[in-house]
């Protein structure tokens, strides 16, 4: 809103006062990102006061007695925090993005959608609690229908606005120059699967104070990187662009996107500022879901499907190690690979306290998210 007011008074704004800062895609990241960081601070103590107005607290049970009695303390900590989130994310982004770029219309319709789901699955579960009911919340095969429908309507649109694409409509993996042809179908499927996964995969990350949320900051800043290279030139006047010195795919328009992703880190660092232990409030389904399927998103849009194997590493080992989990308990008659899954109750049974499991995680993305990085020049 804020960018296309500036256009409307582009003439006085850029010639009486000299200002053309607000043009540059680099700049509004960083205004995106700070918006939304103060939002979440000024917005963070009224939700959580709300929040425990509503007694919308969470009690963690696992199926782990040792485990119940190191979380305890956590008893009636507000859950659902991720509203905070997903407001500043909307707020720095509907402010500093460019609203008729298609790729920052579907990204606010993912937020919206994704978090939606998580609401309802936050609040079945918290109210069905309070009336001493199953806790389950949406049941699995609709929690999956959801995701699968927003990701569907996702995907089929995103292909149409990338069809006449070159770049984008090939499979890119990492040290390798060429991308790989792919059909229309195939790229939807991908899709599809890729922001139904990401989705999943940070909601079973959401398991310790600061964990998720950390994790999420350093990854949207490695997607922000990607998708300016992969539109912008290297100068206002230069033909070449970033993705071509980089041999990358160059897709036009993306450059907005990392505004989007700019505006997550600041609302994750804002909301982290709550949720470092001991957490304030717990991010929920309503913040874990929508950032999941967000950090997809981004992969797919820049056509990094691959890479964000490398840039969401701690996402993918969590995922990994609850699907191990269950593999290794049916094929041995009930023995278990971990002492529990995700990956980070194992190290926190083992001994490491909660701080430290998550600091050490957070170090583990960052050296994910660096290797990533290092991989663009690889090719």
């Amino acid at each position: 809103m804020i960018y296309h007011l500036f256009s409307l008074l582009q003439e006085f704004i850029t010639r009486s006062l000299g200002f053309y800062a607000w043009q540059e895609v680099a700049f509004r990241c960083i205004m995106a990102a700070l918006t939304s960081l103060v939002i979440a601070w000024v917005s963070g103590p009224k939700i959580i006061r709300w929040l425990m107005r509503k007694k919308i607290g969470d009690r963690p049970e696992f199926h782990h007695e040792t485990l119940n009695e190191l979380n305890k303390e956590k008893a009636n900590t507000p859950t659902m925090g991720g509203m905070i989130i997903l407001l500043s994310v909307l707020a720095g982004t509907l402010l500093w993005a460019k609203l008729n770029n298609p790729f920052v219309q579907k990204a606010v319709f993912l937020v919206l959608w994704f978090g939606g789901i998580g609401a309802a699955d936050d609040w079945l579960k918290l109210t069905s609690k309070i009336r001493h009911r199953s806790r389950n919340g949406l049941k699995p095969w609709e929690k999956l229908a959801f995701q699968f429908g927003g990701a569907v309507l996702i995907a089929v649109f995103l292909y149409f606005d990338v069809a006449n694409v070159p770049d984008a409509t090939r499979f890119w993996v990492p040290f390798y120059k060429y991308g790989i042809p792919i059909t229309g179908w195939l790229f939807i499927v991908i899709a599809i699967l890729y922001i139904s996964a990401t989705s999943n995969a940070v909601n079973l990350t959401d398991g310790m104070d600061g964990l998720a949320t950390g994790c999420i900051a350093i990854a949207s800043v490695t997607l922000a990187i990607l998708c300016y290279v992969a539109s912008e030139s290297m100068t206002r006047t230069s033909t070449m662009t970033w993705a071509g010195y980089l041999l990358l795919p160059h897709i036009p328009q993306t450059g907005e996107l990392s505004i989007f992703f700019s505006a997550i880190l600041g609302a994750t660092l804002g909301f982290l500022w709550f949720n470092c232990h001991p957490a304030q409030a717990f991010m929920g389904d309503i913040g874990s879901l929508p950032l999941g399927a967000a950090m997809g998103y981004g992969a797919l849009v820049t056509r990094n499907e691959i890479l964000l194997l490398i840039i969401g590493g701690v996402f993918v080992v969590e995922l990994f190690s609850v699907i191990l989990q269950i593999l290794y308990f049916r094929y041995t008659g009930g023995k278990r690979l971990f002492r529990c899954a995700p990956i980070h109750h194992h190290f926190h049974l083992a001994g490491w306290s909660e701080p430290q499991v998550v600091v050490r995680f957070w170090l583990l993305a960052a050296a994910f998210a660096a290797l990533a990085l290092v991989t663009l020049k690889i090719r």
